[in-house]
């Protein structure tokens, strides 16, 4: 109804009269009625159409992720319109990957490492076996050091019949601790009778002095043995085993040395392409690795059996001397001579009951 109204009036003539204004003619009202019915249904459309907004706004509420912010004047066009729920901060994504990123690529290091340490452990170990095999088998050769094997030999036999001394002195100490502890406690049992037996007092008195003298002696000597026992074992279990765990690397690092040397020539035998050749260059490096470390530690060894050599016979020819005099003088009954000979090596006695805790400590 409106657009016909409209279209109406738009097509509607005008008459001018002869002094240029308009005419009033009968239309005019028409016209006039026209214009203020086109403006009430627009007024009321517009107002619906206000409403029905208004309250979906109301019910839903505004989005703010949702809200745009239009960039230019009024009517620009699109593409100024910037979403506002895509804008954040600048560093937040950035900071994330990128410490993710590092964490993986820390993980991935770590493993990597783990990798290439087992796989260098595995083919190191499968050479190494395989010439040991080729050894005993007498398929393979070996490196000989005929004068350091011959001296390794020497203190292995050295260190046995060590062992063997420090046994037997222990047991010494051992079995004569017992004996000083038996007649300590028959000393005090003449004591005790020469007390409670008058007509035996004298006899029973002798026997207890006797005893008890002998028990002092007794633990003199137990001190002189006890240090002679403590050098030994420091000696044996000690200095001779650094030794020969110095000699245990030595040897292994002898295996890899010839494990590496047969694969050099093996390899030496096969064709010279060009996979073998870069294969023999590194097959090369190894070899020459290996071969260092052999001889260091084959320096090392012997080093080390010189000095050992040197101070066995140093700590021994003190030892046995000590052992001598103390055991002379202690069944000698020479009680000044055994007290010097502990001067003699600087050895203290503890006094008795030294190694019994307090009684806070039991306590």
């Amino acid at each position: 109804m409106t657009d016909n109204v409209m279209s109406k009036a738009a097509t509607m003539e005008i008459p001018i009269n002869s002094n240029g204004g308009t005419g009033a003619l009968a239309e005019d009202d028409s016209l006039e009625q026209a214009a203020k019915l086109q403006w009430s249904l627009d007024e009321k459309v517009g107002s619906s159409r206000g409403t029905r907004d208004l309250q979906q706004v109301m019910v839903s509420g505004p989005n703010l992720n949702e809200t745009s912010i239009v960039s230019g004047g009024y009517g620009g066009t699109a593409e100024g319109i910037i979403p506002t729920g895509s804008v954040k901060g600048p560093n937040m994504n950035h900071s994330t990957s990128s410490s993710s990123m590092t964490a993986e690529e820390a993980t991935r290091g770590v493993a990597v490492e783990k990798y290439e340490a087992v796989k260098k452990w595995g083919l190191n170990t499968y050479k190494c076996t395989k010439q040991m095999i080729s050894e005993r088998f007498g398929r393979g050769s070996r490196t000989v050091d005929l004068e350091l094997e011959a001296q390794i030999d020497v203190l292995r036999d050295t260190k046995r019949k060590y062992e063997n001394v420090l046994r037997l002195a222990k047991a010494l100490t051992n079995h004569f601790y017992n004996m000083v502890q038996t007649q300590h406690a028959l000393g005090d049992t003449f004591a005790d009778l020469s007390q409670k037996s008058p007509e035996l007092r004298d006899e029973f008195g002798y026997n207890a002095e006797t005893q008890k003298l002998l028990c002092k002696n007794g633990e003199t000597l137990l001190g002189a043995i006890n240090f002679f026992v403590s050098s030994i074992n420091t000696l044996v279990n000690k200095t001779m085993e650094d030794t020969l765990m110095t000699i245990r690397m030595y040897e292994n690092a002898r295996l890899e040395f010839d494990a590496y040397r047969s694969d050099l020539e093996e390899l030496s035998l096969g064709p010279r392409d060009a996979v073998t050749m870069a294969r023999m260059e590194a097959a090369q490096e190894q070899f020459e690795v290996h071969k260092e470390k052999y001889e260091r530690l084959r320096s090392d060894v012997t080093i080390k059996l010189k000095f050992l050599e040197e101070n066995k016979v140093k700590v021994m020819h003190k030892q046995l001397l000590l052992f001598h005099n103390a055991i002379s003088a202690y069944f000698a009954g020479n009680q000044q001579q055994l007290e010097e000979t502990l001067k003699q090596f600087s050895i203290k006695l503890k006094p008795p009951g030294a190694d019994k805790p307090s009684w806070l400590e039991e306590q």
